[in-house]
């Protein structure tokens, strides 16, 4: 909430038609009957900035600190900012709304100033616990709870507030990158609440948007309880690290949890590339440096390439899409740097496949030599829910030691599942290994174990072994 909305919300009520702010004196609400005092200390410079900045949006916030003159819109107020010999002043205006105008860019529902209206749902969002945000048109916003879908109770999405929650916190490149492709992505911070990675779509209903919430405080690798093995990878001092898993499997968290430990027990120089940034390192005791895609650089694969000429120990490459940037990111951690990176699979063993996969027929033998001689770990993980609410990760660990880079040599990644069972010790874990311990310590349900494993069969026998019941199997 901001610190004005009190006094914007009396405005109506008492009969003001303008409240003005102004370094130096008090701020002040006007009526028919004259001007009457909001409270009684003077503003200072400082103090006017931070109110409106708590209204503006992003393209506004950066006008507001340029020292020019502003003016925007936040919910129902028209917001006419000067700045004149470094004295700061502001005039807060009521908009009467017409009946024939149209939301978003003018006086809607939220305005374009600071996204006040959907900073409301974000609160609802984060007092619920829930880790999305879904706004489809006609429809009530959703939440997912627990990796579920649940209906929020606020009222169905028409054109203009659609247009008043999405358009007030979307910066100008996105929304021209929008009006050409019809998607976006961007990361947007509520101050103190926390950040929120944004997807703008169009569907078949019209404008829609999905927020991923990225807390504030990144977790340690205790609080996922990330296995040994994935915690020994932090001291790795070059190599390819590969974690995957379906969208919205944690493989962000994870990421962010490794670069934390990394942070605060090594002194490096780490390169993040990511689209958007996500989770925001402080330096501790090693220098980090956070590029966007689209922001700071015009791709993946030109960002990575650039790294290697920015001295550093450590790259983190949010997603690898094409043949070009995983290539770089091979060669890279082939030139003695350990590079974390990205991919959509579900297992250890098709990860290296699809890795291999796209490279053009002629080269795929000379890449299988690189990616055994580079790769040092494969994290397949998936979310599940866990009994009494929230979501738990299950993880697939392929170490790759010298047998099994000896299988990727060969091609022969088919037999990679049996060398994981066979070398357990060395903190290989399978899939289905993971689940069935979630579901002996009671945190996870056989049917929702069942549901997200990739080898069902396999783990109906596990469970039949440890006479764990799953009346879906029998159904």
């Amino acid at each position: 909430m901001a610190a004005l909305d009190k006094v914007l919300d009396s405005m109506a009520p008492s009969g003001a038609h303008l409240l003005t702010l102004k370094a130096g004196e008090v701020p002040l609400l006007h009526t028919a009957a004259g001007s009457s005092p909001v409270h009684k200390q003077p503003l200072t410079a400082a103090q006017v900035l931070s109110y409106l900045r708590e209204l503006a949006g992003p393209a506004e916030r950066q006008a507001l600190e340029g020292g020019g003159p502003a003016s925007f819109l936040y919910r129902t107020f028209r917001i006419d900012v000067e700045k004149v010999s470094g004295d700061v002043s502001a005039k807060i205006t009521p908009v009467q709304k017409s009946a024939g105008e149209k939301g978003g860019a003018t006086a809607g529902a939220a305005g374009p100033g600071g996204g006040a209206s959907i900073d409301g749902l974000f609160r609802k969002m984060i007092q619920a616990g829930a880790s999305d945000l879904h706004l489809t048109m006609g429809e009530k916003p959703w939440l997912r709870l627990s990796g579920e879908m649940t209906l929020m109770d606020d009222p169905p999405l028409t054109k203009e507030s659609m247009e008043g929650y999405l358009w007030p916190i979307c910066p100008e490149r996105n929304r021209d990158e929008f009006e050409k492709v019809h998607d976006t992505d961007f990361a947007y911070e509520v101050p103190g609440l926390a950040r929120f990675r944004c997807n703008y779509f169009m569907d078949r209903t019209g404008m829609g948007g999905v927020f991923r919430q990225i807390p504030t405080q990144i977790p340690t690798i205790d609080q996922l309880g990330l296995p040994r093995s994935i915690t020994e990878l932090c001291w790795l001092s070059k190599g390819f690290v590969v974690v995957t898993g379906p969208t919205g499997s944690g493989k962000s968290t994870t990421l962010a949890a490794l670069v934390k430990f990394i942070n605060q027990n090594r002194k490096d120089h780490i390169v993040t590339i990511e689209d958007p940034i996500e989770f925001v390192h402080p330096n501790d005791k090693c220098l980090i440096n956070q590029r966007e895609v689209g922001d700071h650089t015009t791709s993946f694969r030109r960002a990575l390439r650039s790294a290697l000429r920015q001295d550093p120990d450590i790259v983190l490459v949010g997603e690898m899409q094409d043949l070009e940037t995983i290539s770089i990111a091979i060669e890279t951690a082939e030139t003695g740097h350990l590079v974390f990176g990205t991919l959509h699979t579900t297992t250890a063993p098709s990860t290296i496949d699809r890795i291999i996969d796209q490279f053009p027929a002629d080269r795929q033998s000379q890449v299988r030599v690189m990616l055994s001689e580079t790769l040092k770990a494969v994290i397949a993980q998936t979310l599940c829910k866990k009994k009494g609410g929230g979501r738990i990760a299950a993880f697939e660990i392929l170490v790759v030691n010298s047998a099994t880079s000896n299988l990727i040599r060969e091609g022969k990644t088919y037999q990679i599942p049996s060398v994981m069972q066979t070398q357990k010790g060395l903190g290989n874990r399978a899939l289905n290994d993971s689940l069935m311990e979630l579901v002996k310590k009671g945190l996870v349900d056989p049917k929702e174990a069942y549901i997200k494993a990739v080898d069902k069969a396999g783990l109906v026998g596990i469970f039949e072994r440890n006479n764990v019941p799953l009346e879906m199997a029998e159904e």
